[in-house]
Order: structure tokens, then C-alpha cells, then sequence
């Protein structure tokens, strides 16, 4: 791997999508997973997919929602990578594979390897999603797995690098991280975050 790969995830404005698409994000995330108040709509994450360059990978971010929902909402909002952020088994990523599209599992579980349901990339989550806290990446709890796998959780521009090296994690992924407040983000802490992570 020449560079690190990095996801900015939570988007909902044009601004801030150009934000991570100029600072060099590799991919960028739309929540369409209910609840959260960085929850966007098909509609609205169409126009900002049609935003983004074909280099970068746009992903839609699920919990708990039916196959057919995220099919539904993947087609509608045009979105190329599929992350799923429950407890969504292998039948899921079988369902989904035959759509061509990047399948990301989100789990806060120890996993093995990337692969293992299926996925094409894993994120590793700290234990208590969205809370902002990370793991112990230094502690004996905390196992890196094989494969093509992303750090999330806690991480923010003070603190990615450090992760990285104490992981040896192949990309990072963030959202609250790079906010000024709950569910708006920042664009300095965007280009803070991405330039940390590969500094």
C-alpha cells in the first residue's frame, strides 16, 4: 500500500463533500441508518454523489434496514459502496454481491480477517459506536485482523496518527471526529484530519 486510506463519513453538505474530495479522501459516506443526525436522503445524497470524481468512492451507510431497503436506497441515491453497521449476517453481503457494488462490514466485534462474511473491506468500530471514544489500540484487547481493513471510532486529527502506527491499520475512517458540533462538520477539521492521517 503506497498511501493510506481514507474515509470521511457523515456527509450532508456540498461544502463539506469538496472539503474531503480536495483534501484526498479516498471515499466519502452518506448515513441513510435512521436516528442519527447525520442521517441524509436519497434524493439529497444523489446530488452530492454526482459531485464526486470517479476515483473516489462513494459509500451509503446502513443499520438494521431489510436487503430491500438498502437496495432501494443504494439504486435511488446512486451510491457505489454498501456499509453495513448492524448485526447484518452473511446472507446480507450474498444478497448484495451480485450488484457489483463495494461492501464495507462495520463491526466493534474481534474479526479474524477481512472477508470472512464476505465483505470487500472491514471497519474495526469502538466498542460503543458513535460515542466519539476509541478503542485501546495499544491494549492486548484490542487485535488487528488480516486484510484490507479501517479504523474508526474516536479518531480526530490529534489523535489519527498515533492509531495508525500503533495499529497498523490500513485506512481510518471518521465523522464525528472532524465536527464542530453534533452532525456539522468541519472543513478545517476535514483537511486537519486527512493531512494527520497520512503526515
Amino acid at each position: 500500500m503506497s498511501e493510506l486510506f481514507v474515509k470521511i463519513c457523515g456527509l450532508k453538505t456540498a461544502r463539506d463533500l469538496d472539503t474531503a474530495v480536495e483534501a484526498g479522501a479516498d471515499a466519502v459516506g452518506f448515513v441513510f441508518a435512521p436516528g442519527s443526525p447525520r442521517t441524509i436522503g436519497a434524493d439529497a445524497a444523489r446530488e452530492l454523489a454526482a459531485r464526486v470524481p470517479a476515483g473516489v468512492l462513494t459509500v451509503g451507510v446502513f443499520r438494521g434496514q431489510s436487503v430491500d431497503e438498502v437496495r432501494r436506497l443504494t439504486e435511488e441515491s446512486g451510491v457505489r459502496g454498501v456499509q453495513l453497521h448492524g448485526d447484518e449476517g452473511p446472507e446480507y453481503y450474498e444478497a448484495l454481491r451480485a450488484e457489483a457494488r463495494t461492501l464495507l462490514r462495520a463491526t466493534a466485534l474481534h474479526v479474524a480477517r477481512c472477508g470472512e462474511f464476505g465483505e470487500d473491506l472491514l471497519l474495526i468500530d469502538a466498542p460503543d459506536p458513535g460515542s466519539g471514544k476509541p478503542w485501546n489500540w495499544a491494549s492486548q484487547e484490542f487485535t488487528a485482523p488480516a486484510g484490507h481493513w479501517l479504523l474508526a471510532g474516536g479518531l480526530n486529527p490529534g489523535n489519527v496518527r498515533e492509531a495508525v502506527r500503533t495499529t497498523g491499520a490500513w485506512g481510518v475512517d471518521v465523522s464525528s471526529g472532524v465536527e464542530s458540533s453534533r452532525g456539522v462538520k468541519s472543513p478545517d477539521l476535514i483537511r486537519a484530519f486527512v493531512e494527520a492521517a497520512r503526515g
